[in-house]
Parts: C-alpha cells; structure tokens; sequence
C-alpha cells in the first residue's frame, strides 16, 4: 500500500488502512453472497431477447438507407463513431433489414460480419484548402449527396447527423418514407469550439431543417436532446444512449489463466488525449505498480502517448505498464479479459452530454468500473454495485479505490457480475436502435410495420 494513500485518503473512500470489512460504501459489503450483489443474468438475457424480437417485429424485412455523409467518420475505421454505426448496422441485419449503407468513407476495411453490406460512397471533397472552401464544398454538396441515396424501395430512411446534410431527410419525408436522425452531439457547437466555424447561419438552418424532417431524433443524452430542442422548437425527441455488443464483449471464463494471477491488471481503452483522463490513472496507480500490487494495461494512441511513456520512465514503472497503441475493435475484447479492474477517469472539463463507449464495454466485460462521476456516467455505472464513481481529476480518491479493488477480489467478483447483468439488461446496441424505432410516431411506426408484413 503507498504511503500516500495511508496518509491522504478522502472522506468519500475512508481510511484505506480499515480491514476491508470496515470499507467505505461506495465499495459495498464484500461479504455479501454473490446472489444477493447482483441481478439474475438469466432475467437480463431474457429481456434481451425481447427487445430482439420486438424489433424483428418492426424492421424484418424493411430496406433500410443508413446515411452517413460526416467527412470524418470512416464507417469500417476503429474510433467510437465508426464503432456505433457497425453496431446499429449489425442490429437492423440481425431483426431482419437489408441495409444499404450511404458513407463517405469507409475508413478500411470492414469487419467479416459486415463484408456482404452493401456500401454505397457518397461524394468526397478533394483534399487542401481552407476551413472555408471545406465548408462551402459541403454545403454545395447537400443535394448531390441526396440524389446518392437511391430512395426507390426504401422503407426507412435512418441518418447519422452531419453539419451540412438535410436533403436526403428531406427527400424520404417528402416520398412518405419513414426518417430516424440519430444526434450524437451538439455539433454546431462543438465544431465553432475546436475546430472552427465559418459557416455558422448554414450549419444552424441544416441542423433546422433535418430536424424538422426526421419522424423522431434520437440523441445520445439528454443534455443532447436538449440543445435540439432548444435550437428547433417542437422536435420530436427521444434519448438513446450508446450501448455495448454483448455478444461481442464477455467476461473472462473461468478457465481463460491470468496472466500475473496474484497481481491484479487495471485496464484503461480510449484515445489518449486530455479529456480521457488517462494521465490521471497513470499518476494514481503509480504506486500500486511500482510497489507490485497491480499491473497497467493502457489500450490505445493519441497525442499524449509520447507524454506519457516519458512519465512513466520518470515515475519508474515501465515494467509493470504496458501500453498497446493504436488497437483494432475486434481486438478489444480479449485485452479486456486480460482486465480485473477498469478505469474511466475523465476530468473535470469532460463534457456534460457525452455517452462513454468505453463504460459500456467495461460493464459488458463483467468488471468493476471505477469512473469520475461526470457527464451521463452516474447514470451508467451503479456506485458501490458495479463500480466506483469519483470526483473527476482526483488522483488520490482514484488511487485509494483502485487500492481497495485490487485488494480485494470477492469485491471485484460481485461488482463484475452486476456490471454484467446491468450491460445485458440494459445497455445492449438492441435497446439503442430499438428505443428509437418505437419512438416513431404511431402512424409511421404503423406504416412501417404495415410495409414489413406486406
């Protein structure tokens, strides 16, 4: 145990020199029997299975148009938003739909359960010039991106927004074709914030006008939800957060070997870049590796990799951390069977409306999440039953839970039960694109089962 720990333990984790029994409730009572720590699995695979079937129901058999026209989204790539349109894609084949899917890039190849989609590229601009020849290209680019997308047989019209596209949303509508807009941030916002907005008016009136356009908008967050709301009055709205492959991401078997078996691994997967936090989890756990009382596993790249392989030098636990760079999806699973306890330590500056990915797959892998409470994730992460929330940027809070975590594997093994029964019954990609296919209005959402069964 560091001696920063013993000395500097906030009042939200207690004493870390308290027996385990004695632990703060936020780690709830290791002695409890594992029954009685978490939800019947049984119960939340069932419930699964229902939603399942509910949207075999709506969209068996339906001709889906999956719009993406972000320049920045490589479908098939390996980020976050090339990760959730894989997943909505995989969810409509799976009850049934043909899904053409309408992108500007595909961003590599694609994964082998996807390899048969049919993947139609929109128009792609040349690459130089500046903010604002970019933007006018887009802009310039609405309708021909619309007559891309072949409407003809089409039953739903299902399209991730972008800045600048709202023809194609425009077009189903007006051909009595079912349209979903799928918001995963406030985007006008974000893009004047970080990486600069010349076309402002026309980034609002396309944003306008998809809305008005779409039968529901479904957003990542409430905080989302309302920034649409606010900006179009009267949007029909409803809240879907980001979910998780359950299928995809399983716990670890009880007879995959650990790797260090008496040395517990604290995992990390996300973009190395400020507002992950990851130089947070690098300080924290610092002592706990340097002492051998865990190991670091840090999935991924970015711009701080650099900057934190030069402190872990200077710290002098480059044995114990082991970084894996810039990581395919399809290897994310496995290096998080390689996980006892998993971290999500965002900072203070993290914004409100964000829907972790991360967290999700944490809970689907079966371990305990010890995660800043900001942002949606007090909504995600139950404190003291499937993890531990903290105050963001907190490097001795962070450091005591990691401590009492690795310390105590019946504590790891109740939480990570109840973070997988939580992700099965509540977190799977099914209820995402569910949640929004039934808030179609009741006379689309008719129509759309009517053109199924025909």
């Amino acid at each position: 145990m560091s001696a920063t720990s013993r000395h500097e333990s906030p009042k939200s984790l207690g004493d870390a020199q308290k027996p385990l029994a004695d632990a703060p409730k936020s780690l709830g009572d290791a002695r409890k029997p594992l029954a009685d720590a978490q939800k019947s699995l049984a119960s939340a695979q069932k419930s699964l299975a229902e939603v399942g079937e509910g949207l075999r129901r709506r969209v068996g058999g339906a001709r889906v148009a999956y719009v993406c026209a972000d320049p920045g989204i490589g479908v098939f790539g390996t980020k976050g938003a090339s990760v959730h349109v894989q997943e909505v894609v995989r969810v409509l084949r799976a009850a049934g739909a043909d899904v053409v899917l309408h992108a500007t890039r595909t961003g590599g190849e694609p994964p082998a359960d996807l390899a048969d989609v049919v993947v139609q590229l929109l128009p792609t601009r040349p690459r130089g010039g500046d903010v604002r020849e970019r933007e006018a290209w887009l802009i310039a680019q609405d309708d021909a991106i619309a007559d891309a997308v072949d409407l003809a047989g089409t039953d739903l019209l299902y399209e991730r927004y972008s800045l600048f596209s709202a023809a194609a949303l425009e077009r189903a509508r007006a051909a009595g074709i079912p349209t979903v807009l799928e918001v995963n941030a406030p985007l006008v916002d974000e893009q004047a914030a970080h990486r600069g907005l010349v076309h402002a008016d026309a980034a609002w009136e396309s944003l306008r006008r998809a809305v008005t356009a779409a039968d529901v908008v479904t957003c990542v967050s409430e905080p989302v939800a309302a920034w649409v709301r606010e900006h179009v009055p009267g949007a029909r709205t409803v809240v879907a957060a980001n979910g998780v492959n359950t299928e995809r991401i399983r716990p670890r078997e009880a007879h995959e070997p650990r790797e260090t078996p008496d040395v517990p691994t604290i995992g990390f997967v996300g973009t190395l870049k400020p507002w992950h936090g990851v130089e947070v989890l690098l300080e924290a756990a610092a002592p706990l590796v340097r002492d051998g009382v865990a190991r670091l596993l840090i999935v991924g790249d970015g711009p701080l990799a650099a900057d934190l392989d030069a402190r872990a030098v200077e710290l002098g636990i480059t044995a114990g951390v082991e970084r894996t760079g810039a990581t395919d999806p399809a290897d994310v699973p496995a290096l998080l069977r390689r996980t006892d306890v998993a971290v999500a330590p965002y900072p203070a500056v993290a914004e409100e409306y964000f829907s972790p990915l991360k967290v999700y797959e944490y809970l689907a892998a079966g371990l305990p999440v010890v995660a800043s409470a900001v942002g949606q994730i007090p909504a995600v992460v139950r404190d003291g039953v499937t993890g531990v929330l903290l105050p963001p940027s907190d490097v001795v809070a962070l450091r005591d839970a990691l401590e009492l975590l690795c310390a105590h594997a019946p504590t790891r093994e109740r939480m990570g039960r109840a973070a997988r029964a939580d992700a099965v019954e509540h977190h799977g990609w099914e209820r995402t694109v569910a949640t929004a296919i039934e808030a179609l209005p009741p006379t689309v959402l008719d129509l759309l089962t009517a053109e199924e069964s025909a």
